[in-house]
């Protein structure tokens, strides 16, 4: 279905950003054009449009940013990428590498991640870069290193996937997933229009039509970048880290190039930095409560929207047994002989039971 691309309702206040952002504004216009010859769909709200994209589906806002990271964003070989599909753990990697890369520099008492969102520190590269330079971790190039993206393996920046910069990617059950993205965009602040009911969500999702999606075409493309450079690629599942997250803390920090030294595990670091990252530490700061939102930005969500249960399995309290296996037919066909359900298994960290250490 044809549809106009929308320009204003899906982004940040242009007013608010005009003079930062007039790298992007004096490109706006022409990746507005090319827009408006892709296939327009139906998205999961009356008011946003679904825009199709190198095989994904986009919001206008989105796909304007990524087009403009495409062609702009240049990774360094120091640079660091928090990848996923949206509400598949990003708000907890993002704490956690944050955590990780800058242990040395504030106190426990003292980290930036106690007074702010974790989203602040580590910026999307198809939106936070584009609309919100004036971010001061954008602006701190000396020490920030850490990005963040949605964004397809296979439409990634072409500087990311051939610089030496490392890129780790989570990925969950894409029951969760579902549940977790539905009832997140039924949290939006602007006026978009209501998102369609479960069943239609689901149907659409299942087909594929989903923001970013499809998802689990979304899993296989970084998982098959793992599979051919572990070295510059790392692979993680949700529900293992949150049944034991500590070894996975340990391990992505060498990952990172910044692992924990003996002296540290003594000290018992790692633990601390686990814990500062728990789906309880974060939930009940000040700054993750209420309305309160991000910092130099149109937040289209209150910092609390990004802290729901922290459970695995929360989605048979939503789907029917009869939508389940609908969805786990359509997972097990697509990755079907790619080892990737194997991945990660092991009998102690194989562990499929509710947890609330960590962060949708």
């Amino acid at each position: 279905m044809e549809s106009e691309p929308l320009t204003d309702t899906t982004g940040p206040n242009q007013d608010e950003t005009k003079t930062e952002s007039s790298e992007f504004e004096k490109n706006q216009e022409r990746y507005q054009a090319l827009i408006s010859t892709f296939t327009h769909e139906k998205g999961w709200r009356q008011k946003e449009a679904y825009i199709e994209y190198g095989g994904s589906w986009w919001t206008q806002f989105v796909l304007e940013g990524c087009l403009h990271a495409q062609e702009f964003f240049q990774a360094r070989p120091n640079h660091f990428f928090v990848c996923s599909y949206p509400k598949t753990g990003t708000t907890w990697l993002k704490a956690l590498t944050f955590a990780i890369v800058n242990r040395s520099r504030f106190a426990d008492t003292s980290n930036p991640l106690l007074k702010r969102n974790p989203h602040e520190l580590v910026p999307y590269i198809e939106f936070d870069v584009s609309s919100f330079p004036q971010v001061d971790v954008l602006n701190d190039k000396g020490n920030n290193t850490l990005f963040s993206t949605h964004i397809p393996h296979e439409l990634l920046p072409v500087s990311v996937l051939t610089s030496r910069c490392k890129l780790v990617y989570i990925w969950r059950d894409p029951k969760d997933t579902f549940i977790s993205l539905w009832t997140f965009l039924n949290k939006a602040r602007a006026e978009l229009g209501p998102v369609n009911n479960l069943e239609e969500s689901f149907d659409m999702f299942c087909r594929g039509l989903s923001w970013y999606g499809p998802y689990l075409d979304h899993v296989l493309g970084y998982w098959k970048a793992y599979q051919e450079n572990p070295d510059k690629n790392s692979f993680l599942k949700y529900e293992f880290m949150s049944a034991d997250p500590l070894p996975y803390v340990k391990k992505l920090a060498e990952f990172m190039g910044f692992g924990f030294t003996p002296e540290e595990e003594e000290k018992g670091v790692a633990e601390n930095v686990v814990k500062l990252c728990s789906f309880e530490t974060l939930k009940n700061l000040e700054v993750n409560k209420g309305e309160k939102e991000r910092e130099n930005s149109a937040a289209l969500y209150a910092n609390s929207a990004f802290f729901r249960k922290g459970e695995v399995g929360d989605w048979s309290n939503y789907l029917t047994p009869e939508m389940a296996a609908r969805i786990d037919g359509i997972m097990d066909e697509k990755f079907k002989d790619t080892g990737l359900l194997e991945h990660g298994q092991s009998p102690v960290l194989d562990l499929y039971a509710p947890s609330v250490s960590s962060i949708l």
